[in-house]
């Protein structure tokens, strides 16, 4: 499909007293906190599916999260975990645009916002395989792809994780929270024990009692603070290195950018 250029593309949010605003998209880029701002419009409830709308308490950000789906979720958990990720925020913007051929509007929410590190940001779409949402899907992914790449940004359609990495990424997420960093001194103790890759079991008792370090030893593989392949699956004789070893393998899971 032919983006009308000459039109611009245009963003729809609401701003923190939840009143509708329409801005010049290259304008609203740069001054609005889209990881602030609540869904545009909320998540649809669709009659059978075993997952629907709910909410992700993100580490990252210590706030909830908007999720539509299992699939969105799932990448939430990703983008949770990313080093370069600050902030987070489920459908907070619309975009706008023209075809070129007949000046049609046309639409697309985006599923999910990143805002990185550097102050840039990725809009992405969480199919839960990479067919879904059909031409229409593929038609809105140019137009929004064209609106990221005028402002230095990215678009993606986020392909799903497998099942392994998928299920060890939701078990650690199980300990995202800090709570789990364990009692002052036990976390240095965990990553120092792993400062030479090893067994998982054998550190954790090399750290002390394995019922009050198994959870910092979680806690630390999501953070990256110690390293596993996660795309083999998680269990006491997983190997377990320092931050940045990548001798087991990826050592991350769907890794975004």
């Amino acid at each position: 499909m032919a983006v009308d250029r000459r039109s611009g593309f245009e963003a729809v949010f609401l701003d923190p007293v939840g009143q509708s605003v329409q801005q010049r998209w290259a304008d609203a880029a740069m001054t609005v906190g889209f990881e602030e701002l609540p869904p545009v419009s909320a998540f649809p409830v669709i009659p059978g599916r075993r997952w629907g709308p709910g909410l992700w308490w993100s580490a990252t950000t210590g706030r909830h999260v908007a999720a539509g789906s299992n699939a969105m979720r799932t990448q939430l958990m990703v983008l949770d975990r990313h080093p370069h990720v600050t902030g987070l925020a489920g459908r907070p913007v619309r975009l706008l645009w023209r075809e070129e051929r007949g000046g049609r509007v046309r639409s697309w929410v985006p599923q999910l916002f990143a805002r990185y590190r550097d102050g840039t940001g990725l809009l992405a779409d969480c199919p839960n395989h990479m067919e879904a949402g059909g031409d229409r899907a593929v038609k809105a992914a140019e137009a929004v792809s064209a609106a990221c790449e005028e402002i230095g940004w990215a678009y993606r359609r986020l392909a799903p994780l497998d099942d392994v990495p998928a299920a060890n990424l939701k078990w650690l997420a199980g300990y995202r929270h800090p709570r789990n960093a364990g009692r002052p001194g036990l976390m240095p103790a965990v990553v120092e024990a792993f400062a030479r890759p090893r067994p998982l079991i054998e550190g954790v008792e090399a750290a002390g009692d394995p019922i009050e370090v198994l959870p910092v030893v979680f806690h630390a593989l999501w953070q990256g603070q110690v390293t596993a392949d996660l795309e083999a699956p998680l269990h006491e004789r997983v190997l377990v290195g320092p931050a940045g070893w990548s001798g087991p393998g990826p050592g991350t899971a769907g890794g975004v950018r």
